[in-house]
């Protein structure tokens, strides 16, 4: 899910170690909150579940834990675990984003934190280091996904736990014939990972895959109607495209969250989220 999730670190703005509070949903104008509804719609995927201390579904993360998150941007898993009273350990290329991150870091009940801004190939960081491995929605980066990896592997203590996301091929094909070619260029997307094609890097490198797991068509209908509107961003990436939106995209999160409120629309929200996700999500084993 997603650079998505760097939308949400509204949730960890606070300091208490309950959940927190969600932002209002719906502004005083009446207008619902595109990244607010996706945060939402993600909740309802099983994300950020705080009752079981889940990032994901089947991804727990105790005070015990090491995570590592590579690739961590605006840090909403890193926070997630850091809540959890986890060690976290957290890297990215971008400077600026690791110093508000571990600013952020300090306010929670992190059991120890390590900021490094980093690539990922190499990482700084000794044998066995980590017990919870995050890296979403940052190998279609890459110049060498299995390089990448093999890296987090050998940063991964044996029985470790590993959580990976790319997006998912359906949408991104659907994009290529929208969205401007540039979206599609380094320093954005430049690997397009087919299904059985994304697992198999993963099993090539040693991991053992325990679940897959596909959400967010919410997003990828977001996306597919940006690319329709008169305002785009050159190089637009989800993460970078900010508020006021276009009034499609508005009216798009009213019609998701009037479909999420009811009865029957969590059945339709699971088939559209397997038809054309956002995110496809592997969760992986290193053997013992």
């Amino acid at each position: 899910m997603l650079k998505i999730l760097s939308s949400f670190t509204a949730l960890f703005k606070d300091k208490a170690p309950a959940a927190p509070v969600l932002p209002p949903l719906v502004s005083e104008q009446g207008v619902v909150d595109s990244r607010m509804c996706g945060l939402v719609d993600a909740l309802q995927s099983g994300w950020f579940n705080h009752a079981s201390g889940e990032l994901a579904s089947g991804f727990r993360i105790g005070a015990e834990d090491v995570v590592l998150d590579v690739g961590c941007g605006d840090g909403a898993a890193t926070l997630f675990a850091a809540r959890c009273g986890a060690e976290v350990i957290f890297s990215d290329t971008d400077g600026a984003k690791i110093e508000r991150l571990a600013r952020q870091v300090k306010a929670v009940p992190a059991r120890a934190a390590q900021a490094l801004v980093c690539d990922t190939d190499p990482l700084p960081l000794d044998d066995r280091r980590a017990t919870r491995i995050i890296a979403m929605e940052m190998l279609e980066h890459v110049d060498h996904p299995a390089q990448v990896l093999a890296e987090l592997v050998r940063v991964g203590r044996p029985g470790a736990l590993y959580l990976l996301t790319v997006p998912d091929p359906v949408g991104e094909h659907v994009q290529q014939g929208l969205a401007p070619a540039s979206h599609f260029q380094k320093p954005n997307h430049i690997h397009i990972f087919e299904r059985e094609t994304f697992a198999a890097l993963v099993a090539e490198a040693g991991l053992v895959i325990e679940s897959r797991q596909s959400s967010g068509f919410y997003w990828s209908m977001w996306m597919c109607l940006y690319w329709a509107s008169a305002t785009q961003q050159e190089g637009a990436t989800l993460d970078q495209i900010k508020a006021p939106y276009p009034p499609l995209l508005d009216e798009w999160a009213q019609t998701w969250h009037q479909l999420l409120t009811l009865p029957g629309g969590a059945k339709v929200k699971d088939k559209l989220d397997g038809f054309m996700p956002k995110s496809q999500l592997i969760i992986a084993r290193k053997p013992d």
